[in-house]
C-alpha cells in the first residue's frame, strides 16, 4: 500500500541538507558584526612614529642605568602607591615622579599618577581609579622624561615590586 507523497517541506532531509550552510552564513554575520563593533586597542595608528621613537626609549634606560637608579614600589588597598627611590650615584632625586600601570591586554585599564616627594626618596600618590587585574607592565620615570625604570608586577604574588636596571643596554640591543 502507497501512502501519499508529504510536500517537500514536511520532510526532514531538505531542513538537515540546508541547515549547515544556514549555520555558516549566521556565522559569519556575527563574525562581521564583532570586527565592527569590537576595537582590538593594540594596533598604534602611529605605529612608524612609535618606531622612530626607539632609540629615544632605549636613551631613558641608559640614563637610568648611568643615575644608579632603583626603586621599591609598594600599593595600599585604597589605590595609594608609595615608592622609594634610590640612587647608587648619589645623583639628585627629582621632586615629582610618574608611575604609569598598563595593562597588559586592555589599554582601557591604564592608568598614570604623579607621586609627589615626602623627602629622602619617598614618593607618594593616589590613584583615581581602582585598579583593575593582577598582572601590570608598571614604568617609573621623572616629569621631564630623562630616565626610566621598567617591570612587570603580578600583584597577587608580590607584596612589593622592586625596579631596577637589570642589564645593560647596548648598542646591539637596537
Amino acid at each position: 500500500m502507497r501512502t501519499a507523497a508529504q510536500p517537500w517541506y514536511r520532510e526532514p532531509w531538505p531542513w538537515i541538507l540546508a541547515a549547515g550552510p544556514v549555520a555558516v552564513i549566521l556565522a559569519g554575520i556575527v563574525t562581521v558584526w564583532l570586527a565592527i563593533k569590537s576595537n582590538d586597542g593594540l594596533v598604534a595608528d602611529d605605529y612608524y612614529k612609535q618606531g622612530l621613537e626607539v632609540n629615544q626609549v632605549i636613551q631613558r634606560d641608559r640614563r637610568a642605568e648611568e643615575l644608579g637608579l632603583q626603586a621599591e614600589v609598594f600599593a595600599g588597598n585604597n589605590g595609594s602607591f608609595r615608592v622609594l627611590l634610590t640612587s647608587t650615584q648619589g645623583a639628585a632625586l627629582p621632586e615629582n615622579v610618574r608611575l604609569k600601570l598598563a595593562h597588559p591586554a586592555k589599554a582601557g585599564f591604564d592608568q598614570e599618577i604623579t607621586l609627589a616627594s615626602d623627602g629622602q626618596g619617598a614618593y607618594s600618590g593616589k590613584l583615581n581609579n581602582p585598579i583593575v587585574g593582577n598582572r601590570w607592565l608598571v614604568r617609573l620615570e621623572d616629569e621631564s622624561g630623562n630616565w626610566r625604570l621598567s617591570a612587570e608586577w603580578a600583584m597577587e604574588k608580590q607584596e612589593s615590586l622592586s625596579m631596577k636596571v637589570t642589564a645593560p643596554v647596548s648598542s646591539s640591543n637596537r
